[in-house]
């Protein structure tokens, strides 16, 4: 298995358009998908891409910005990412700084999403991820 790919300027379109599915799928609103952030800075290219290739499934999509990684998570809750990022730590045998956001909860539109995402790396990574501004 592994994760679908996509360009950094597909980052909001590709948030925008989960949440669009997502409001036309899941009338209850609970947490339709997670938005898992991952520094993969220390990590060899060649490990890196067998543990995408093995951890995530064909419905997860990725994006990168060098080593910063983006894995929009399909019905997925925080719970569900934390064990994806898990994962990660256990195949690498280190771990990753990391953070997540689950749409409705963390918030609604795509720029909210992104905002809640940039104070959690902030503030529990101490990375500044404002390039996705």
């Amino acid at each position: 298995m592994a994760g679908i790919h996509f360009t950094f300027e597909d980052y909001k379109p590709l948030i925008s358009l989960s949440i669009g599915i997502a409001q036309r799928i899941d009338e209850s609103r609970a947490e339709s998908f997670t938005l898992l952030y991952c520094d993969f800075s220390d990590i060899e290219k060649k490990v890196l891409k067998d543990s995408l290739e093995s951890i995530l499934r064909t419905s997860d999509s990725i994006i990168n910005y060098g080593s910063d990684y983006f894995f929009v998570l399909l019905y997925t809750d925080k719970y569900g990412a934390n064990i994806v990022k898990k994962t990660f730590d256990n195949f690498l045998g280190e771990s990753l700084k990391s953070t997540m956001v689950s749409y409705p909860i963390d918030g609604e539109r795509e720029e909210e999403l992104t905002a809640s995402l940039q104070h959690n790396a902030k503030s529990f990574c101490k990375k500044d991820l404002s390039f996705l501004d």
